[in-house]
């Protein structure tokens, strides 16, 4: 058996429809409307079943507070996890860029002769 067979992340899908649906307290109809809409993409399996992480599952109920607790529609919370999704990646690269210049200026730092 590989060593990595039960490396499973929070990305790896794993959950059958009928169980993410159990998991996210949703109907299965649901799951695939929110996969329809693009709020959720699980993976597929060889026959193209869904499948879900764990990272979905906790979008699905992310998706259902934001519907149920806080009114807003599926077109808006659409808009939100795009928005949230960006901000993260962003972040991201500006924590690239700011490490990238604090490299170029030690190398500066450490090259050019006094002056």
């Amino acid at each position: 058996m590989d060593a990595n067979f039960f490396d499973l992340s929070d990305e790896t899908p794993v959950y059958v429809i009928s169980v993410a649906a159990q998991l996210s307290g949703l109907h299965p109809q649901t799951l695939r409307q929110y996969d329809r809409l693009g709020l959720v993409s699980p993976g597929r399996t060889a026959g193209r079943g869904r499948l879900y992480s764990t990272r979905d599952i906790v979008m699905l109920r992310e998706v259902q507070r934001l519907s149920q607790e806080e009114g807003i529609n599926l077109a808006g919370i659409k808009r939100i996890l795009l928005l949230e999704n960006d901000n993260i990646r962003l972040r991201d690269e500006v924590d690239r860029l700011r490490a990238e210049i604090s490299m170029i200026r030690a190398l500066i730092r450490y090259e050019l002769p006094p002056a």
